[in-house]
């Protein structure tokens, strides 16, 4: 697949990222944007008694195109 030289680097930058990443945040995405989220203290998904993630540990939310649906 060709890539413009934009879409490089857009997908450059994205793993220049995830090599800092702190391992304290995790990434949550939905129909509403791309949540940065707080792990726990064990660094593991807070979740909701449900299941579903907690979303009182959102701590942001990026605007950027995402589905976060399953394959």
């Amino acid at each position: 697949m060709n890539l413009t030289k934009k879409e490089k680097n857009a997908i450059s930058t994205l793993k220049r990222l995830a090599k800092r990443w702190p391992e304290s945040l995790w990434l949550f995405a939905d129909g509403n944007g791309l949540h940065v989220m707080r792990s726990d203290i064990d660094g593991k998904h807070i979740i909701c008694d449900n299941g579903a993630m907690d979303p009182d540990c959102i701590l942001d939310t990026i605007d950027i195109e995402n589905d976060g649906g399953d394959w």
